[in-house]
């Protein structure tokens, strides 16, 4: 009995630390292409990893922690953004958008329109609920998102319940958007949360999406699979032999 309770001891502190997690599967379409893009949440961590545009890359977001890491998992590299770097570029982009006021109208449109897709001074999104749909087995509720009088996206969500999961099951997710929301509003609005209508201005988690650019649709993203799983510490972590490049821009 010692020498079995001296084995288990030994296998117990041999093994990962594993955490309950969700695990989350959606096909992206872009241009004709589609990729899968996996994430992997827990209650203080977000990895999202992708194969676009033929190119391997992850992004992992640290709750805990406010930083947020890339990683291009082909060239071995990755960039950090923390909450010191962060500030700057939303000083940055003040500046900016202070400097611009001494330009002429037009080229100031112009800039604008560039700074807006940085994250400076972009419109909030407006949401209506249009109608329902049903993507795979899951009858959804349809909604557009505008900004100013431009549609930028179309939505079809459910409750999380219905997909099996917990509202609470997002919390990280929606740290991650209030993160980037400052400097890629973009990225922010991609991100896969829930939250009420007052909260978001729609009411639970897309299991479809498609974001808008000038009038077309850029890319679709659709929720194939969304289940419990545990995850070693390990996800987390930025692999070894990896090389940290400069500041992220």
């Amino acid at each position: 009995m010692k020498r079995m309770l001296w084995a288990v001891t030994a296998l117990l502190a041999a093994a990962p630390a594993y955490a309950q997690g969700v695990l989350i599967v959606q096909e992206q379409t872009t241009g004709g292409a589609t990729h899968t893009v996996q994430t992997q949440i827990d209650q203080t961590h977000m990895r999202v990893e992708s194969y676009a545009s033929g190119r391997h890359t992850a992004m992992i977001f640290d709750g805990s922690a406010q930083v947020m890491r890339s990683l291009d998992l082909d060239k071995q590299t990755y960039t950090e953004l923390d909450q010191a770097r962060l500030q700057q570029l939303r000083q940055q982009m003040a500046q900016m958008q202070e400097q611009m006021k001494n330009i002429p109208p037009a080229q100031r449109a112009i800039m604008e329109k560039m700074m807006h897709g940085r994250g400076a001074a972009a419109p909030p999104i407006q949401y209506r609920q249009t109608g329902s749909d049903k993507v795979g087995s899951w009858s959804c509720t349809t909604y557009e998102g505008y900004a100013g009088e431009e549609k930028v996206l179309e939505l079809c969500t459910v409750p999380p319940s219905t997909l099996g999961i917990a509202a609470a099951d997002f919390d990280v997710a929606k740290q991650l958007a209030e993160f980037v929301r400052a400097i890629a509003p973009n990225m922010a609005n991609q991100t896969m949360v829930n939250g009420s209508a007052a909260e978001q201005g729609f009411s639970g988690v897309a299991v479809r999406q498609a974001t808008y650019d000038h009038g077309r649709v850029a890319f679709t993203t659709v929720l194939k699979d969304v289940r419990h799983q545990a995850f070693p510490a390990s996800t987390w972590d930025i692999p070894a032999g990896f090389q940290r490049l400069g500041a992220a821009q």
